[in-house]
Formats: C-alpha cells, sequence, structure tokens
C-alpha cells in the first residue's frame, strides 16, 4: 500500500542532515565546537543535524567551512533545495496568487507525454470547466486566507488544459464516482462539468475510467489525488500542501496503486451511463446535451 507521501520529503531531508553530521565527525567536531564555530546556539545546530529544521543555504556554507569541507557546499545546497521542493505548503505556492499557481505547471506539462491521474472527490484539473474550478479555488482561497483570484486562476487552468488536445501525449484518468457526486458551484455549473466529461472522455488520447460506488470487486481503498507524470515524478495532493515524489521505489508504488484502482474501473459505455445518471440527479439542472 502506498506510504505517507510525505516520507520522500523527510527521507531527502534526512539525507541532508546525515551527510552534515558525516562531515562534523569526519572534522572531528563536535555539536558544540561546530555550533560555536558557526556562532550558533548549540540547539539550532541540534536541530539542523537531527532534520528538524532545514539549514538555509547560509548554514550550509557556513557547515561546511568550519568543517574544512567548502567543496561540498554547493552540493549539499543542491540537496537541500531538492528535498525542501518536495513538500510544498499550498499557501506558500499560492503567495503570488493562484493565477500564478496555475501557470507553474506549464513548463512541467510541456515535458510530460504520458499523464496518469486518479481523484477520488474531484473532477481531475485537466478536465475541469471554468464554472467548476471557480468554485474549487474560491472554497480554497477562503480555506487557505489566501486573496481569491479565482476568475482569472480559473481561466488560467482552461487555457492549461488545452494541452490534452496537443498530438504525442497520452491522459490516462481514473476517478471514483464519487467525484461526480460532489457538487461544486451551481447545478448548471455541475451540469456542464459532468457534459464536459463525456466529451472530453471521447477524445483519442484520453482514457476516462469511473471506479462505481457499488462494484464488488474493490481491491483498493480511495486513495489522495495524486498525478503520475511520465516515470519520473509522482505528486499528491493534501489538504495543505503538495507532496512531489520523484525516489524511483515510491513513483513505482503509486504506478502499482494507479494499475489496481484502472482495474476496478469502468470504460466507455458504462462510464458514461455513470456520468449521465450523475448529471440527471442534479437538483434543477439545466441538462446538456449528451447524445
Amino acid at each position: 500500500m502506498p506510504v505517507s507521501p510525505s516520507s520522500s520529503a523527510q527521507t531527502a531531508r534526512e539525507g541532508v542532515a546525515r551527510q552534515l553530521r558525516e562531515l562534523r565527525q569526519d572534522a572531528g567536531l563536535t555539536l558544540v565546537q561546530l555550533a560555536t564555530a558557526c556562532g550558533w546556539s548549540h540547539s539550532k545546530a541540534s536541530r539542523i543535524e537531527n532534520a528538524k529544521t532545514p539549514p538555509s543555504a547560509v548554514d550550509i556554507v557556513a557547515w561546511c567551512r568550519a568543517c574544512a569541507a567548502d567543496g561540498q557546499a554547493a552540493d549539499l545546497v543542491a540537496l537541500s533545495r531538492d528535498a525542501e521542493t518536495m513538500y510544498q505548503e499550498w499557501r506558500k505556492k499560492a503567495r503570488t496568487g493562484l493565477r500564478t499557481l496555475q501557470a507553474s505547471y506549464l513548463q512541467l506539462f510541456h515535458a510530460t507525454r504520458f499523464f496518469r491521474v486518479y481523484s477520488p472527490t474531484l473532477v481531475p484539473g485537466l478536465l475541469q470547466t471554468e464554472g467548476y474550478t471557480r468554485a474549487l479555488l474560491a472554497s480554497n482561497a477562503r480555506l487557505l486566507g489566501i486573496p481569491d483570484d479565482s476568475v482569472d486562476a480559473a481561466a488560467a487552468r482552461a487555457e492549461r488544459s488545452q494541452i490534452i488536445h496537443q498530438a504525442g501525449r497520452r491522459f490516462v484518468f481514473v476517478i471514483e464516482e464519487s467525484a461526480l457526486r460532489y457538487q461544486l458551484g451551481s447545478s448548471d455549473d455541475m451540469a456542464a462539468q459532468l457534459g464536459h466529461l463525456l466529451t472530453a472522455g471521447a477524445l483519442p488520447a484520453v482514457s476516462l475510467g469511473i471506479i462505481p460506488m457499488r462494484t464488488e470487486a474493490r481491491r483498493l481503498w480511495p486513495q489522495e489525488i495524486f498525478h503520475i507524470y511520465d516515470d519520473t515524478l509522482a505528486s499528491v495532493e493534501l489538504l495543505s500542501a503538495e507532496v512531489n515524489i520523484s525516489q524511483p521505489s515510491e513513483v513505482a508504488l503509486y504506478e502499482t496503486a494507479f494499475e489496481e484502482l484502472r482495474s476496478m474501473a469502468v470504460y466507455g459505455a458504462a462510464a458514461r451511463t455513470l456520468v449521465v445518471e450523475a448529471i440527471e440527479a442534479l437538483p434543477s439542472a439545466q441538462t446538456p446535451d449528451v447524445a
């Protein structure tokens, strides 16, 4: 079963801390001596060495200088930065606005050829309509206590999602049926979103699987939302943060989980029926053309 998605980030932090500790030990310094050489308190040095506090680039340079290992500082700074980009709080990622956050994924999207997305509660971002996205991002802005630029951000996400029409890429989406039933925005917004699923799911490069709520073949319980980009990165969405996993063994674990979930989904006419039933269950909605 997938482990806690924050484990990759913590493992990377611990790896940096271990290398710093080894430098200190190789230099024959006690922790107190190193802290004194750096002009720090003992508690600060201890927190860094035990991976309780991530070191800044300045901290790492000072540590290496105290250990007469200046030549290793650049590599350790890079490793530490990699570790900290694995676990990114949504508040920090969105501090310059939700629209900017959407644009921050463009480079990754254009570099990826094979997208795999699993979602238990939401329509995946690449398949969202602007009305659905506006409602989702507005609620996120309220929860995180950040400025609400959800209108502009929804337009940016819609523009970004045009990548599913570009040649040379493949998209496999697996969602739980419950994602069709949780209403975001008005009934008309939700009906438009579900109608869009019917259209997008028919695109040649798109595979849309839906795991029925009443499936008798449940072999893996619903997981957190996660994306797999090619076979090199798994990105997991938590309430407070996004966790980016690049450790091959953990990426492989998410690939295994994705295949297990994908095998429980229905496709084609069966999936279309689930979407149409969700549309028909909406209260007072303008039913889109599903012919």
